[in-house]
């Protein structure tokens, strides 16, 4: 039998490596489906509810792994469809490959069924590489270009294939003018910078007396230097969401997460710091960053394209994180004097942990969603994979979740969209087959996403060994996270019609699929409800009935923000007495002295 182009494209992926795809069948796409059956399922087709959440799946699948994530889906609405995980794939700079069908080559321009011009429509999301294959000769060359600029760029590239080009014999591009032939494999690089700006960073580092540190999920390949030039400088650490687990929220100078969905020492270090070293982070929200003059600053980055954005930094480092701080460690001074600096941030450390352990053992109606995050932290296994979901719910996954050497966690960080919990989890269990997963997800994304694709979690347990795969649902049958936006930015009571949702019986859902199912309604049932789903031998649901009225207060709420949340109950917002009740309870928590609940 002939090898097809669509046989060459799945013998392609299997030699770059490729050990699985996940899609949803199309006829766009029959040539290559009739491929993976003649390929014996290699590399095997995982197939989810929805084309967008085989993205998603793709994008956790690569952000857990480090390897490409590979997707597929028809043309049309099934391409269509793929475009918000590929716009998060972009956003977060993911590796992940796009491959999708098209109509055939004789009915293109004739307004066919299914017919959209799908270059210009991936011509954005995939702007570092998309391309259509029109003969079979551009085979593997636009396949291993995709694949390259996929991991090199850290990007979502596309491949798209009409239909009739799929089921073509294949023959592959000759000796001859016109033809461009193609190898396998990249060598492994590092850029690093000069050696007269490594020498210009140390400088400002050095004149620093009061260094703050900022890294995000650029610095992951760098702990052991992160470490050690911070104890060097008698630096803080803070971290952007996507670097939360960069570094031990355990050691006693990292201050945790920053931004509105920050802690408390995070602010307060950029605030008082007079220099800023920002290492693999494009943390965009300036307002939380030292005040334009106070601090001198430093930052390293691989990106050229994303060096010197965010603050007026005067020493911009374009090299990878760890390959540069090891050329900077040795021009750091070892002879600071005290530490003084060091010690606030460490005794400000201290400080908001005892007042999130306060705030989480506040009374609520029926529980408090900051203790059901709180209660989750000790219990989870060293090597646990987390993802959580865009909302309130990050909220608590931010502050109240201590991330321990050997864990793992992520979420949508720039793009923020709603639904990628459930599906991160799944493509970390592919990732991870043998890791304890957790995802961490609000009812509203739940009811958008997650629901079906309990039914993908169902259909492949039986591929995981270790069979834990939690997923969480703080349900307060409110889209929570908008809501207090429309209250602290609009100053705009709560819009029912909009953010009610409705009460489903998550638990009870995933028992019919027959997964584990646990409902806690109160906040005694909290931990055991915990032990039970991480002990459980099967994907298990488990939802928490909690309160909408505790508020996700950030770090250092403006007097803009209280105002417009005061004028939000003026003007009668439906949870006004709860809201005051429970805002007012949280934030007298960052003023008390000692230790303890109240």
């Amino acid at each position: 039998m002939s090898t097809k182009v669509s046989d060459h494209v799945l013998e392609r992926l299997r030699a770059w490596g490729v050990d699985q795809v996940f899609g949803y069948p199309g006829d766009g796409i029959n040539g290559l489906l009739a491929a993976w059956g003649r390929a014996e399922d290699k590399p095997r087709f995982i197939q989810s509810r929805h084309e967008e959440m085989s993205a998603f799946e793709a994008v956790g699948y690569a952000k857990f792994s480090g390897r490409l994530g590979v997707c597929t889906a028809t043309s049309g609405p099934g391409a269509i469809h793929l475009l918000n995980g590929l716009y998060d794939a972009k956003l977060d700079h993911v590796p992940v490959l796009a491959i999708v069908g098209q109509t055939d080559r004789t009915a293109m321009g004739g307004s066919y069924q299914q017919e959209v011009d799908l270059h210009t429509l991936y011509k954005d999301v995939a702007s570092e590489f998309v391309e259509t294959v029109t003969v079979p000769e551009q085979l593997p060359n636009v396949l291993d270009r995709a694949i390259r600029t996929a991991y090199a760029r850290r990007c979502p590239t596309a491949l798209i294939i009409p239909g009739d080009v799929q089921e073509l014999d294949y023959s592959p591009p000759t000796h001859a003018f016109k033809m461009v032939p193609s190898s396998l494999g990249a060598s492994e690089w590092t850029a690093t910078p000069s050696d007269d700006a490594v020498r210009r960073a140390a400088d400002v580092l050095n004149a620093g007396d009061k260094v703050a540190i900022l890294v995000g999920q650029g610095a992951a390949g760098a702990v052991a230097e992160v470490r050690e030039v911070a104890e060097l400088l008698g630096a803080g650490v803070a971290k952007a969401l996507l670097g939360k687990d960069v570094l031990s929220d355990e050691l006693p100078y990292v201050t945790g997460p920053i931004g509105l969905l920050g802690s408390r020492p995070s602010y307060e270090l950029m605030r008082d710091c007079d220099t800023l070293l920002t290492i693999g982070s494009s943390f965009p929200y300036t307002q939380f960053m030292p005040e334009f003059g106070k601090a001198r600053a430093v930052q390293i980055d691989l990106d050229p394209h994303m060096i010197g954005m965010r603050y007026p930094y005067e020493v911009n480092l374009v090299g990878d994180a760890k390959a540069t701080l090891q050329r900077l460690i040795p021009l750091l001074k070892t002879d600071r004097g005290g530490r003084e600096w060091q010690d606030t941030i460490r005794a400000n450390v201290r400080r908001w942990h005892e007042t999130m352990e306060r705030r989480a053992g506040l009374a609520a109606d029926p529980i408090n969603p900051e203790y059901v995050a709180r209660a989750l932290d000790p219990l989870l296994p060293d090597n646990t994979i987390l993802t959580s979901d865009s909302g309130s719910v990050a909220n608590w996954y931010a502050r109240h979740i201590t991330m321990r050497p050997g864990m793992r966690g992520s979420l949508s960080g720039t793009l923020a969209t709603m639904g990628p919990g459930v599906p991160y989890a799944i493509g970390a269990k592919f990732a991870h087959p043998d890791r304890p997963v957790v995802a961490l997800v609000g009812d509203g994304a739940m009811q958008m996403n997650g629901l079906a694709e309990m039914i993908t979690a169902a259909k492949y347990r039986d591929r995981w060994s270790d069979p834990r795969l939690v997923v969480a649902v703080w349900n307060n049958q409110d889209l929570n996270q908008v809501t207090w936006e429309m209250r602290a930015m609009e100053g705009a009571p709560s819009f029912l019609p909009s953010q009610e949702i409705p009460d489903v019986q998550y638990a009870a859902f995933a028992r019919t699929l027959g997964l584990e199912g646990i409902r806690v309604e109160k906040p005694d049932a909290v931990e055991a409800g915990w032990r039970a789903a991480l002990e459980a031998d099967r994907p298990c649901v488990i939802e928490f009935l909690t309160d909408p009225a505790v508020p996700p207060i950030p770090p250092h709420a403006s007097w803009e923000q209280m105002q417009s949340t005061a004028t939000s109950i003026l003007k009668g917002d439906a949870d006004r007495g709860s809201m005051v009740k429970q805002g007012l309870k949280a934030k007298v928590q960052e003023f008390l002295p000692g230790r303890g609940k109240q």
